[in-house]
């Protein structure tokens, strides 16, 4: 235990110089921190983008970054390897946020600038032909449910008021309604 925790500072204390001389414009530097912690980056990119080529795309980002503002690195406030995931968190989430800023603006810009397919005619001719298959059903049931169909939905009366206009019990009105209706989505050949 007491090596791996060796181990750590050692290579903590190592990504901090590297980065202190890539903050003063080391390219060597630079490349071995690339080395040492590329992975670590690319793995926390890849986990909020869930796409390796945007990870790649971020990770690359991330390290530009580095190399422009490694002068802001403070070991004071924390290590060089938790800045860098910061920043590669920071990327990737940005990265998703712009992402579906542009997929949102596309949507808007596709339903305001494409009405889509309507066919008024064609609306219109099939809307006669269920009117017309609703009707001849209607002929299929008996007067008593036609009649209670009829002002319940067409009346847009409830089973009270129906039953208190033919002058039969609420039940019974109930049933005729339902049994009209299941006679109705048999004749039309709705599920």
């Amino acid at each position: 235990m007491g090596r791996v925790r060796a181990a750590r500072r050692d290579e903590a204390a190592a990504l901090d110089k590297l980065l202190q001389r890539t903050a003063g414009g080391d390219k060597g530097a630079f490349a071995a921190l690339y080395d040492l912690t590329s992975s670590r980056v690319f793995g926390m990119t890849l986990r909020v983008l869930r796409d390796p080529g945007f990870a790649e795309e971020t990770s690359q980002e991330v390290y530009l970054q580095v190399w422009r503002t490694a002068g802001s690195f403070d070991p004071a406030k924390g290590s060089a390897q938790s800045w860098l995931m910061t920043l590669a968190h920071r990327r990737a989430v940005d990265r998703v946020r712009s992402e579906q800023s542009n997929t949102d603006r596309e949507i808007v810009y596709e339903s305001k600038n494409n009405p889509g397919e309507f066919d008024q005619v064609t609306e219109e001719v099939w809307d006669r032909i269920e009117r017309r298959a609703v009707l001849e059903c209607l002929d299929t049931l008996t007067p008593t449910q036609r009649e209670s169909v009829a002002l319940a939905y067409y009346g847009g009366r409830t089973y009270r008021e129906v039953a208190a206009d033919l002058g039969v019990a609420v039940p019974t009105i109930k049933s005729r309604i339902r049994d009209g209706l299941i006679r109705l989505r048999g004749c039309l050949g709705v599920g």
